[in-house]
């Protein structure tokens, strides 16, 4: 998972969206493994095996679904700056045009420059907007290979709750340990995505794995 995260997954996904696209994943299976004591003890181990399947067929779907998302979310972002661009170029005064501009960026640059920087940074792109190509809204190859991406971060997450069925014969047994497997992952999700905060690594890691379990108790209360 490291080396494709890295070479992969990161250079289509920022870290924020990686990252709760892996949290959905993981906490959809738990939600279908922790709700399965009643299948298991009717069925036992073919009850086991539909719950693998179902689980595994849930995430498929689920990242076919993110995967649209994200590439329908880049598009309207794609569209939103392109309006953003005609509205630049369509202004009847400069000032008006740098305004517009300010209204994208001045909470981004706001805290790291002066308002006399600012004013002249967007200035400059007024001037480039109005003399540029604004490019057509359309769906491109990175947008495919993030929602790749997207798809396989939520399918990954319904693996660690396989592995367990395909080695241990009792499914109670089979069960407990995939749960353990994906509490574990929801602990390393934190952990691990720390390190792009001042968050403390070991305690981010631990609010990650109540939260989740949090949400699975509530998902399952609720009948989800």
């Amino acid at each position: 998972m490291g080396t494709l995260r890295t070479s992969f997954v990161n250079k289509y996904l920022d870290p924020a969206t990686s990252l709760g696209e892996l949290l959905f994943g993981l906490i959809m299976t738990l939600t279908f493994t922790l709700a399965a004591g009643i299948m298991l003890q009717q069925e036992g181990r073919e009850g086991a095996r539909e719950l693998l399947i179902a689980t595994i067929g849930c995430n498929i779907a689920w990242g076919v679904i993110d995967g649209v998302f994200y590439i329908l979310g880049q598009l309207f972002e794609r569209g939103r700056r392109r309006r953003l661009a005609i509205r630049v170029r369509e202004a009847a005064q400069d000032q008006d045009a740098v305004m517009l501009v300010a209204g994208e960026f001045d909470e981004l640059l706001g805290n790291v420059t002066s308002p006399a920087e600012r004013q002249d940074l967007y200035r400059r792109i007024v001037e480039n907007v109005r003399i540029g190509v604004i490019p057509p809204s359309r769906v491109t190859r990175a947008d495919i290979f993030g929602a790749i991406a997207s798809f396989w971060l939520v399918f990954f997450a319904s693996l660690p709750a396989a592995i367990p069925f395909l080695f241990i014969q009792e499914p109670w047994v089979a069960l407990r340990v995939s749960n353990a497997l994906l509490l574990a992952l929801l602990f390393y999700a934190g952990y691990s995505w720390a390190r792009y905060t001042m968050a403390r690594p070991l305690l981010t890691g631990l609010v990650f794995l109540l939260c989740g379990a949090a949400l699975v108790a509530t998902a399952i209360a609720l009948g989800g």
